[in-house]
């Protein structure tokens, strides 16, 4: 570690890596409880919602206090007490609810860590320490699916599912407990880096929002972009400044943002329950899932630069119209399903680090320089207003209907947007 200083950024993602594997773990448990398919996609919807509030309303808080270590020490320990919870959950509401506390926890930390990371250091050096946050927590989630997988393929040998899923989750308490002593011990004092001058640094905040490091697009919306894109938008003077390309493309990315959500909403139910995957397995999907977007970033940026990024985007969307449907004929492989499965989201990992790495440059191409902070924002919003409301209308489509409906109507909304973003583009290059 080349500051001895960041000590801290190791207890913060012990308990990111937690976090982590919660986002497959908690669909997985709330499944072995008796959830369907639309209950699964609530899981997810609401972990979605809930995050958004508790950044915005701790950010507040914190800069109105001007204290900000307690809250970042507070999320830790409430992440704690949230995964203790899940494993005495005795109904699905309560399983919901302890996982939105999760959400709400984690994402509550958001205003605070960006202000830590460059405390202490000079302006010129924050898009830096914005990258070394973003690594931290991009591998810190993805250790959390590693250490999933690993933990559900060996303690399933040993014991019922359920039972094996309850003691990750009281080993996640103690992890979250441990990163808070840690925490306590390593954090620095208040920074020296108010909110507002940090909000006026457009050069951090627009990286911030990106998300610098191949590791930072794990997690599309987590609370630490969200909060800095949507504290960032003016939504009356960006409308007064909107163009059309711009407009077009939002409208294209909340459609196909809408269907990713539609597909990965009720996804968890369909291996579990349709396809009798282990615990393990699944976990295992997401993982190559992640690793195949972490490690595709860099090499999709030099292909974006290259050939440009509406038409590797456009590419990418179009390879997703197919891949989400073929997932639903998965079980038709029979033998074959798994290793066919893994190809599949290996496919879905590079398409998303293509989704990741384009979608931010093209908003900031085609938003004025006066708005493009507003512009990301906006961006960002939508995007997190998709991926809520689709996992539910995911959920909803998967029980009444069936997964191939589903993720047959996940596919139409990605093509849909894919469309209107290529209408919207040339409109714009003949006007």
């Amino acid at each position: 570690m080349s500051d001895r200083g960041d000590r801290w950024l190791v207890a913060w993602s012990l308990g990111y890596a937690a976090v982590g594997a919660a986002s497959v773990l908690v669909p997985l448990y709330a499944i072995a409880l008796g959830a369907d398919a639309f209950v699964v996609a609530v899981v997810a919807a609401t972990a979605a919602f809930a995050g958004i509030p508790g950044a915005l309303a701790w950010g507040s808080l914190s800069t109105r206090t001007g204290r900000f270590r307690p809250f970042l020490l507070v999320s830790l320990a409430l992440s704690a007490l949230a995964f203790l919870a899940l494993p005495l959950a005795d109904s699905l509401l309560a399983v919901v609810v302890a996982n939105a506390a999760l959400q709400f926890a984690v994402a509550a930390a958001a205003p605070v860590l960006a202000l830590l990371v460059v405390s202490g250091h000079p302006d010129g050096d924050w898009d830096r320490r914005i990258g070394v946050l973003n690594a931290w927590q991009g591998y810190g989630w993805l250790a959390g699916l590693l250490v999933g997988a690993a933990w559900t393929a060996v303690a399933g040998r040993y014991a019922a599912a359920v039972t094996a899923q309850r003691w990750f989750f009281y080993a996640s308490a103690a992890a979250c407990a441990l990163a808070a002593v840690l925490a306590w011990h390593w954090l620095p004092g208040r920074p020296d880096v108010s909110a507002a001058r940090f909000g006026r640094a457009t050069v951090s905040i627009e990286r911030l929002q990106r998300g610098a490091g191949r590791a930072a697009r794990l997690a599309p919306f987590s609370g630490v972009r969200s909060f800095w894109a949507l504290r960032r938008l003016h939504p009356r003077a960006f409308a007064g400044r909107l163009t059309p390309g711009l407009a077009g493309y939002l409208a294209a990315a909340t459609l196909f943002f809408t269907g990713f959500a539609v597909f990965f909403g009720p996804l968890p139910a369909y291996l579990a329950t349709d396809l009798g995957l282990a615990s393990g397995s699944v976990f295992a999907l997401f993982l190559v899932s992640s690793a195949a977007s972490a490690v595709a970033y860099e090499r999709v940026g030099a292909l974006a630069a290259a050939r440009g990024p509406e038409a590797v985007q456009t590419a990418a969307l179009a390879a997703r119209v197919a891949l989400f449907p073929s997932v639903a004929f998965a079980s038709v492989l029979g033998a074959l399903a798994l290793p066919g499965l893994v190809v599949l989201f290996v496919a879905v990992g590079l398409t998303w680090a293509v989704v990741a790495v384009t979608g931010t440059s093209i908003v900031a191409r085609l938003a004025p320089p006066a708005v493009r902070g507003d512009a990301l924002g906006a961006y960002t919003a939508l995007g997190g207003l998709g991926t809520a409301v689709g996992s539910v209308a995911g959920g909803v489509l998967a029980t009444t209907a069936g997964y191939v409906a589903a993720f047959g109507v996940a596919g139409g909304l990605v093509l849909a947007g894919a469309v209107v973003a290529a209408a919207t583009r040339r409109r714009t290059a003949t006007e």
